[in-house]
């Protein structure tokens, strides 16, 4: 049947109006993904309207390199949109940063957790208070260079991997809402590589076509956290021991923060044997655990503020068969995840993991497919 003079098919972002007539935020941090995204959709005809989030101090911000949301990169969002031909906005989101992110990745490593900050990042300021703006200016839409694919189901939109496995960002969007996900919408998700990424910012002539991609933390650009934390909380590292796991004292540190589980290197115990590695860190007594590495392996994971993206309540059943991903860095591996609440569970992993750490999340994957079924944060447990 022919479509009325008035009615159109779904356009590519899933709505049924023109390009034109269809408002889109673009979510910019002047690198080559979030870039290509946006001159994308302006090249489709969409009504783009680029906005960049300013997280930290713009002056400190101007000397550093390969950190997300620096001075240059503001610059670079800007000039995209210049070349583009379509509105671009900075947005002073300084104090919402600190409040939401700087100050609990702070405080959660002075408690002896090792946070992720990216994670609260996305949850907190991109896909809640940006994500309020892109609403208030009129947009259908927010859409951002994030690796990973929306996708419709029977049930509504439906979070999956990407299909490129290597730039798959899953683990730092696993607490992306139900209400969240209608609103936004991925387009390198679909991408088989990153090479297919720069191919489209040469082909629509970008100047961050060659950009190197951040690998840092953006407010932690050398990779020292520590020092991170000693500016935001001034003198709130103690020293303490280093202790084995019975109690006898191997040597002095400087601060708990400067240790995170699993770590190996830099311990300042030389002259043993057999390698020590950090197994836990007692906060309260200042001490910092170390033991052989298999006292690493855990199987029982404690999840608490779970986000659950299935199509039944997660508490509905007594136990799900999933796949589980506790780090980053991690393949996800087969797990039991047994609900103790609406938003708490017990993670039994079927094969032990080494290094699992409060403050990490915990994200569940089908075993069979791509789908994300949300997850949840690691804790000590009682």
């Amino acid at each position: 049947m022919a479509l009325d003079s008035n009615e159109h098919a779904l356009n590519s972002l899933g709505f049924t109006k023109a390009p034109g007539d269809t408002r889109v935020v673009v979510a910019m941090s002047g690198g080559v993904d979030s870039s290509v995204v946006a001159a994308e959709l302006s090249r489709e005809g969409y009504d783009v309207v680029g906005v960049t989030l300013q997280l930290y101090d713009h002056g400190a911000a101007l000397a550093k390199k390969g950190a997300c949301c620096a001075g240059v990169d503001i610059h670079d969002a800007r000039r995209v949109a210049q070349d583009m031909g379509f509105p671009h906005y900075v947005l002073d989101y300084e104090d919402i940063f600190r409040d939401a992110v700087m100050d609990e990745f702070a405080d959660s490593y002075l408690a002896g957790a090792t946070p992720v900050p990216c994670i609260r990042c996305n949850e907190r300021v991109k896909f809640q208070d940006l994500l309020q703006t892109a609403k208030d200016l009129g947009a259908d839409c927010m859409a951002t260079g994030h690796y990973i694919q929306r996708k419709s189901g029977p049930n509504g939109p439906e979070l999956h991997s990407a299909a490129d496995a290597n730039r798959d960002q899953s683990y730092f969007l696993f607490s992306t809402t139900r209400d969240q996900l209608d609103y936004l919408r991925f387009p390198l998700g679909h991408l088989k590589s990153k090479a297919e990424t720069r191919a489209l910012a040469t082909k629509y002539g970008l100047a961050v076509a060659d950009k190197p991609d951040s690998q840092d933390i953006c407010f932690v650009p050398d990779g020292n956290y520590a020092s991170v934390i000693e500016k935001l909380r001034p003198g709130a590292a103690e020293p303490g021991d280093i202790v084995d796991t019975d109690g006898k004292v191997l040597g002095n540190h400087a601060g708990v923060i400067h240790y995170t589980v699993g770590q190996r290197r830099g311990l300042g115990i030389g002259g043993l044997v057999d390698p020590l590695y950090v197994v836990r860190l007692d906060v309260d007594a200042q001490q910092v655990i170390v033991g052989p590495k298999d006292l690493l392996a855990t199987r029982i994971v404690p999840v608490r503020e779970i986000n659950w993206l299935g199509d039944t309540p997660f508490d509905s059943q007594k136990e799900w068969h999933m796949s589980v991903r506790v780090r980053s860095t991690r393949l996800p591996r087969d797990a039991i995840v047994r609900p103790t609440g609406p938003t708490t569970a017990e993670v039994e992993l079927l094969v032990a993991e080494e290094g699992v750490s409060a403050g990490q999340a915990c994200v569940f994957y089908d075993p069979d497919g791509s789908r994300i079924y949300g997850g949840g944060w690691i804790w000590r447990g009682e």
